[in-house]
């Protein structure tokens, strides 16, 4: 059994959600007491799974740049886009965690671009302000799942870290399915950083410089 105190469900709201291309969607926001780090995290409940099927659940980390102001420095905002329409084919959950900036919060974040302005990668800018490169923890999206009673799915995630924390904790990830690749001018460099550090299942060779040539 998981070695983490239950959480349970404070509520829940419809929510009509409507995306700046266009794309609409019906979702329902679920809210939580008793998770472990205190922060507000949502999981927004999308489409309705097939009789046998797994959920699709995707962890999504808060990123305020990316996903409200669309900055193409990452590529958080097109991945927030997609796994939206994905997960509500299929059916399935976004756990939307207040994880800015993998953890470090916006402040550190900003200073961190800063960093890369000057030649850092993303992983070495945070160690330079003395952070970890990625500070992020799943106990709480472990217990948001368990509270909505998913405890077997398939992960859409390029990141093998997220699968790895949730089988720690007791989660049933059977299957971790890649997302998109969003590259832009900006957000090479942060691509390939993720690739050589974390280990994230991105086409490497596909991501070279777009100025280049």
């Amino acid at each position: 059994m998981p070695d983490f105190p239950a959480a349970t469900q404070r509520a829940r709201v419809r929510v009509p959600l409507r995306f700046t291309d266009g794309y609409t969607v019906d979702a329902e926001l679920v809210t939580f007491h008793g998770l472990t780090d205190g922060q507000e995290h949502v999981a927004v409940v999308l489409g309705d799974p097939a009789p046998g099927t797994l959920p699709l659940v995707r962890l999504h980390s808060e990123c305020l740049t990316g996903d409200v102001f669309g900055s193409a420095r990452c590529d958080c905002g097109p991945q927030l886009r997609e796994a939206v329409e994905r997960i509500a084919e299929r059916g399935g959950v976004l756990l939307y965690l207040r994880q800015e900036g993998r953890g470090i919060g916006l402040y550190n974040k900003l200073d961190a671009y800063a960093l890369q302005d000057q030649g850092l990668d993303t992983y070495e800018a945070n160690a330079a302000l003395g952070l970890p490169e990625d500070a992020r923890d799943y106990t709480a999206a472990a217990q948001m799942l368990a509270a909505l009673g998913l405890t077997e799915l398939d992960l859409l995630s390029n990141n093998p870290d997220k699968a790895e924390q949730l089988r720690a904790l007791g989660v049933t990830v059977r299957d971790r399915v890649p997302t998109g690749v969003f590259r832009t001018a900006h957000n090479v460099r942060y691509l390939r950083a993720k690739v050589l550090h974390t280990q994230h299942t991105l086409p490497l060779g596909e991501l070279t410089d777009l100025n280049a040539g």
